[in-house]
């Protein structure tokens, strides 16, 4: 199973490395590790949830007296992230300006690194769209060339970062 990296710092700690693999429209970087733990917290440093009430008079489900604020300081931190892939995707609007041409691009990233995950090494995994795709090429946002361009051109990257090589 591939994992999700959510969390900005995760984000900065990947991106902050040279690209492991890198293609006309894109760029793969990796780090070893897992995902930093997520841990809210207010300006305090004092995270507050709200406990429902325990009296049924109360219809709406609020607590009038702010009694139902309980302090999570105490609580047990969250479990570390298990070893395994982690992958993060960057596709901005920039260089795709409908949703429909990002989605089909994060479709065809997840699609490879589910293929090539056995064989790459365990850790995050951020895969960047460097470049827009020339519209004149591609004239349909959605267009099965453009599919089968991205992917043809995500596979590789792959390919080259399960051999280890570094590219310029």
């Amino acid at each position: 199973m591939i994992g999700r990296i959510v969390r900005p710092a995760d984000f900065e700690r990947v991106l902050a490395t040279a690209s492991r693999s890198r293609s006309a429209h894109f760029a793969v970087h990796h780090v070893s590790g897992r995902p930093s733990l997520a841990r809210a917290s207010t300006a305090e440093g004092v995270r507050r949830a709200v406990v429902p009430p325990v009296s049924p008079d109360l219809s709406t489900g609020a607590d009038p007296t702010g009694a139902g604020l309980v302090d999570e300081s105490s609580t047990p931190p969250a479990q570390p992230a298990p070893e395994g892939h982690w992958l993060g995707l960057v596709v901005p609007k920039r260089h795709a300006k409908r949703a429909v041409t990002r989605n089909l691009i994060k479709r065809q990233i997840r699609a490879a690194m589910a293929q090539h995950a056995p064989a790459l090494p365990p850790g995050l995994w951020v895969v960047r769209l460097r470049l827009p795709f020339d519209k004149r090429e591609y004239l349909s946002p959605s267009s099965e060339p453009l599919r089968l361009a991205a992917r043809a051109e995500i596979a590789e990257l792959f390919r080259r970062a399960v051999a280890g090589r570094r590219t310029p």
